[in-house]
């Protein structure tokens, strides 16, 4: 049987030379040593969520730009609503306290509290 030959690029220099399989290839030799395994680690704490804070609307009339409410809380909004004749005669938005700013509503979330309107005792 013939033998195995492989480029040695591992020679140092420029060259690189042909060699016998065996001679390159070493056996591993087993070590007395014991495997380590680390240990698990230790679950990580999750911060606790920072308290919410009531949702604050605020309320404009699209045709007078008046506004009807400011920093209402959702059950006196819901009852301004109901005196309102139509969903696109007001512009309803909510406070963000992380950045202090007023959020439109989309028309979809505005939709929503108008169907809750007439729920609120």
């Amino acid at each position: 049987m013939g033998k195995t030959w492989i480029l040695d690029t591992a020679t140092k220099g420029t060259g690189a030379s042909v060699v016998p399989l065996d001679r390159v290839q070493k056996p591993a030799k087993p070590s007395g040593d014991k495997l380590y395994v680390p240990p698990p680690p230790a679950p990580k704490k999750e911060p606790e969520p920072a308290p919410r804070h009531p949702r604050a609307f605020k309320v404009v009339d699209v045709v007078t730009r008046e506004t009807l409410a400011e920093h209402a809380d959702t059950r006196t909004t819901l009852h301004l609503l109901r005196g309102i004749r139509s969903i696109v005669d007001v512009h309803v938005s909510v406070h963000d306290p992380a950045t202090d700013t007023w959020r439109l509503l989309s028309l979809s979330e505005q939709r929503a509290l108008w169907e809750a309107r007439n729920r609120v005792a």
